[in-house]
């Protein structure tokens, strides 16, 4: 769930549980029963969002360990070329060192 959708999400409950508040008040019920209802509606909210805020951290956990284990991945990836090309770059530089060991010798003479 986007951050986008997660606000607009948020902003509509918000509303529409202000919504049946001010719904509630202006019926024309007890004192005790609006409060009830209130309270009620209250609850179903709270339980509304309680499971909407659960399904997007189980989404946001899913995301995350799929990014960990493709950055892992790809981590390993670029220390195995990186291994690689460190061997080219060794290999190149031990023959140079013997070439140049070769002139010297040649010098010496």
């Amino acid at each position: 769930m986007t951050n986008d959708s997660g606000n607009t999400l948020l902003a509509l409950l918000t509303g529409a549980a202000i919504g049946a508040g001010i719904g509630i008040l202006y019926a024309p019920d007890k004192g005790t029963k609006t409060r009830k209802r209130i309270k009620k509606k209250a609850m179903e909210t709270t339980d509304d969002l309680t499971s909407r805020i659960s399904h997007a951290k189980e989404e946001l956990t899913k995301t995350a360990e799929a990014k960990k284990v493709d950055f892992e991945k790809k981590l390993e990836e670029t220390i195995s070329n990186m291994s690689y090309k460190a061997d080219d770059i060794i290999t190149a530089l031990e023959k140079k060192l013997a070439d140049l060991k070769n002139k010297n010798a040649q010098l010496q003479k």
